[in-house]
């Protein structure tokens, strides 16, 4: 179990790192998605998020900082998530995204499946007794 874990923490720190450098690279495809009406000043929220998911995907990968890093992240995936509620109810597809109703409400589950992933990986859950 700890080799899976182990392999699955290289594997969201390497999502969420390059998904955070993304960011910076393409924030028009970042922006896209924003509810900008509800959100001011999109652009540098996209620049914070994409920082801290840098921040957050490094940060799994050493000891010390993981569970810090996995709470940010998990705070992260919370306050991203208006997003994807926003481009399910507007239907905004971004990218080269196939323009299917049923891939915007696969991406509402699967913000759950990460943050389940985040958790494991970080240690904060489940908790065991020897923790």
């Amino acid at each position: 179990m700890r080799r899976a874990q182990a392999i699955t923490r290289v594997a969201v720190a390497g999502f969420f790192t390059w998904v955070g450098v993304d960011h910076f690279i393409h924030p028009g495809f970042f922006t896209q998605i924003m509810p900008i009406p509800l959100v001011p000043w999109s652009l540098e929220l996209v620049y914070i998020s994409g920082f801290f998911e840098v921040l957050g995907g490094v940060g799994l990968l050493w000891h010390k900082s993981r569970r810090m890093a996995g709470w940010g992240l998990l705070a992260l995936l919370i306050a991203v998530y208006p997003a994807n509620i926003h481009m399910l109810v507007n239907e905004v597809y971004i990218g080269g995204m196939p323009q299917e109703p049923w891939l915007l409400w696969l991406r509402m589950p699967l913000q759950f499946v990460m943050a389940a992933l985040v958790a494991w990986v970080a240690g904060i859950w489940p908790r065991s007794s020897g923790h």
